[in-house]
């Protein structure tokens, strides 16, 4: 037995989900651009399960675009936006603490010449609204703002950007990587006011290489792949039916039980808070608040990575803060400033909807044997 809590990173596939993808492999296996009833029905299914996303996240059928995962959708939301307003301007407003996938294609640019202001969080890793409007320029052409933070769980202020942008009078198209706030946090992109937004299947229990991004109706981004004229034209190649299935029964039910889903969630993290502070008063909690899902924690002065293999060899899953690739600092922690102790010691712990209370307690119970073993001296 082992006790998964990196959820964030990754879902286990719900079994409701997996019987779609295999329906879809084992009967419904037609291609949907086929014109004989074979491959009509594979096409039935396809808009089918788009409808099923798009009532999950609240908007039109033909707004949603299924892509191979979140990353492929940011960077299409990026390079499309920018191509659409290729004449208006080469400046972009994103925040120092995005995923990579919006990171990375915004460095890339800069060399291309483009100019990216990163907005600076504080030290709960939230960003002031006035910072947005701050940095608009007549000359911006793309705000990107993720609406939960993979590592902190903060909740960015998108509506407010898409107001400032408005209220600027600025040219720039507003993308939001939706990717961890999917059923975790309630919202539709039309509250939003986004015109692009990207959702990803493995966070919400479908399988990994499936994701889709929400294109508001009346922007004309350009197509990223051509050829067969799947999606709309916008990106050609044959569906990817099984995960499409999957995707759209795990984003159905998530979407039905989302009120208890969080709830849940929202008490076991709200019970790990108080068994951190009886059983390891030491423990920072980082950002308290925020989505329900994800828990920021550390254990100052005792090395993270050291902390999760630890934990690894219990049986015992989460994340370290400080090393996520290749003992390298998360560029997100050390956007906060936080003392070197803090962000040595910085650890993520998530939930799902099938998390427990006993998974929570093997999780203190294994920061307590780890930390007695390899650092005696904190004790």
């Amino acid at each position: 037995m082992f006790h998964y809590l990196d959820n964030a990173a990754t879902t286990p596939v719900r079994p409701e989900a997996a019987q779609a993808a295999w329906e879809a492999m084992t009967k419904e296996w037609g291609n949907p651009s086929s014109q004989y009833a074979f491959g009509k029905k594979a096409a039935g299914l396809v808009q089918t399960c788009r409808e099923s996303l798009s009532g999950a996240l609240g908007c039109q059928a033909d707004e949603v675009h299924f892509t191979s995962c979140g990353s492929e959708s940011d960077n299409w939301a990026i390079s499309g936006a920018l191509e659409l307003n290729r004449r208006q301007g080469k400046h972009i407003v994103t925040t120092a603490v995005e995923h990579a996938a919006v990171l990375e294609p915004c460095k890339a640019l800069e060399q291309k010449g483009y100019e990216v202001t990163y907005l600076q969080p504080d030290r709960k890793g939230r960003i002031d609204p006035a910072q947005i409007t701050a940095a608009l320029r007549p000359d911006t052409v793309l705000v990107s703002m993720m609406l939960v933070n993979n590592e902190l769980g903060t909740i960015l202020p998108v509506k407010e950007a898409v107001q400032a942008v408005k209220a600027a009078g600025c040219p720039a198209l507003v993308h939001c990587d939706a990717v961890q706030g999917f059923l975790k946090v309630p919202f539709t992109p039309k509250e939003l006011g986004v015109d692009l937004l990207s959702v990803s299947g493995h966070k919400i229990h479908a399988p990994k290489g499936i994701g889709a991004l929400y294109i508001r109706e009346g922007v004309n981004l350009p197509p990223l792949i051509r050829g067969g004229g799947q999606e709309s034209g916008l990106r050609s190649g044959t569906e990817a039916t099984a995960q499409i299935a999957a995707f759209a029964a795990a984003a159905r039910l998530g979407a039905a039980a989302m009120d208890v889903d969080t709830a849940r969630m929202s008490s076991l993290k709200a019970y790990t808070v108080d068994r951190l502070a009886w059983e390891l008063p030491e423990a920072v909690v980082l950002v308290p608040e925020g989505a329900p899902h994800i828990l920021p924690i550390s254990l100052p002065a005792c090395k993270s990575e050291v902390i999760v293999r630890v934990l690894s060899d219990r049986g015992i899953y989460i994340s370290s803060g400080s090393a996520c690739h290749k003992g390298t600092l998360s560029h997100v922690f050390a956007a906060l400033k936080l003392p070197k102790p803090q962000l040595d010691g910085a650890l993520r712990i998530s939930f799902s909807y099938d998390s427990t209370r006993a998974d929570v307690d093997a999780l203190i119970q294994g920061l307590k044997a780890a930390q007695n073993a390899y650092f005696p001296t904190l004790s």
